[in-house]
């Protein structure tokens, strides 16, 4: 039987972990004024300069691939509730479905601060395909995750222009719709604001994943990260580190010239820019979230790095919370329904209010989770997932 290498449990690597994409994309909602666009107009040179660069370096890191990492846990919590109670001799299924009921009510009150920016409801529709293959194969899973991965239906809009020059994509009046909930959010009436932002918002960030092929991407994510718990990937052994290396050399391998692929075929735009841009672009992001991935998978069983990301593990146990409360906060500081600092602060000024916050909010996960098991809205969402269980 293989040994399993130091002490580290499981879970503590997958809080972790939790915890960085949770950090990571509240840096990155910070730096974009939660879909917010309005910075200061008049900023001296040096500071536009280092605004820039401070754009560039968090978007690169993080934009588009912290989600990923969450979409991941998903998949790979889903494997944990799932196995719990097959031990059981139960079929978490039906309960599973109760539970992305419950998360609706989550979606919307964060969507209610995040103006077309909420994730949790793309969550909870695309949250189906795990009740569908909850008792597929390993490989089945495998396959199916792949299948999403590869964007087929950015192929087929591509396919069908080769065939059809007159194909045209759908249009889903996204860019409407945003600019619609803009204008509600300029005007920084309370109610009408959060009116807009749980009806048209909710809908403009849907249609916006479809368009962006997040729907495809975090179905394929959901499997992968479902397909890692069953095959016990983020147990620290010797095989499973071997994995992650082999993960990590292809994936830094891929990246360079996914990226390139994606940059030359978006400069082309058209449909070919739209569909196979948009294929590689998710691509990309895929290679460097698995780099992020098995780096920190690699580098969690060292005692130096676990101690210096320890805290991340408190910030994971409540990353509902946190994700909510962030766009609250966010919600306060920038728009017009709270301080309106977002004319007064630059990227730079963004990213260190984003810092602050995930840093206090990891202090009140430290006070919180010393006196509670689960976070306030984990507790909530746990309590009424087994309503009825006796």
């Amino acid at each position: 039987m293989e040994q399993v290498v130091g002490k580290t449990p499981r879970i503590e690597v997958v809080d972790a972990l939790r915890g960085f994409a949770v950090m990571a994309i509240v840096l990155v909602h910070n730096v974009e004024h939660f879909i917010f666009p309005v910075y200061p107009e008049d900023a001296p040179h040096w500071l536009s300069v280092l605004d820039q660069g401070v754009f560039d370096v968090v978007f690169s890191l993080f934009a588009g691939k912290a989600y990923a990492i969450f979409a991941l846990l998903f998949g790979f919590t889903f494997y944990i509730q799932t196995n719990n109670q097959r031990r059981k001799g139960k079929d978490f299924g039906y309960r599973f479905l109760w539970r992305l009921v419950l998360l609706v009510g989550f979606a919307t009150l964060n969507a209610a601060f995040f103006p077309a920016g909420d994730v949790l409801s793309l969550f909870v529709v695309v949250g189906l395909v795990l009740f569908l293959t909850r008792n597929w194969s390993d490989k089945a899973l495998l396959i199916t995750s792949i299948f999403f991965l590869s964007q087929p239906m950015e192929w087929f809009h591509y396919v069908a222009s080769l065939i059809n020059p007159s194909h045209q994509l759908p249009n889903l009046r996204v860019g409407a719709m945003y600019a619609e909930v803009a204008e509600y959010t300029k005007a920084g009436d309370f109610w009408p604001f959060i009116w807009e932002n749980i009806t048209v918002g909710q809908k403009a960030s849907l249609l916006w994943a479809v368009n962006a092929g997040r729907f495809f991407q975090t179905a394929g994510l959901f499997l992968l990260g479902f397909y890692i718990g069953r095959k016990r990937l983020f147990v620290s052994t010797e095989r499973n580190s071997r994995l992650w290396v082999k993960i990590l050399i292809v994936s830094a391998i891929a990246f360079a010239p996914l990226y390139s692929l994606k940059e030359l075929v978006a400069q082309g735009g058209g449909i070919v820019g739209r569909t196979v841009g948009t294929a590689f672009d998710m691509w990309q992001k895929l290679a460097f979230m698995l780099v992020l991935v098995a780096s920190f998978v690699l580098l969690y069983p060292r005692e130096r790095f676990r101690k210096a990301v320890s805290d991340l593990r408190f910030y994971g146990k409540m990353s509902l919370t946190n994700y909510i409360t962030q766009s609250i906060i966010g919600a306060i500081l920038y728009f017009p329904i709270g301080l309106y600092l977002a004319p007064y602060c630059g990227y730079t000024v963004s990213l260190l209010v984003g810092m602050l916050t995930f840093l206090a909010q990891t202090r009140c996960c430290k006070w919180w989770l010393g006196k509670h098991r689960q976070g306030p809205l984990e507790a909530i969402w746990h309590k009424w997932t087994w309503l009825g269980q006796k």
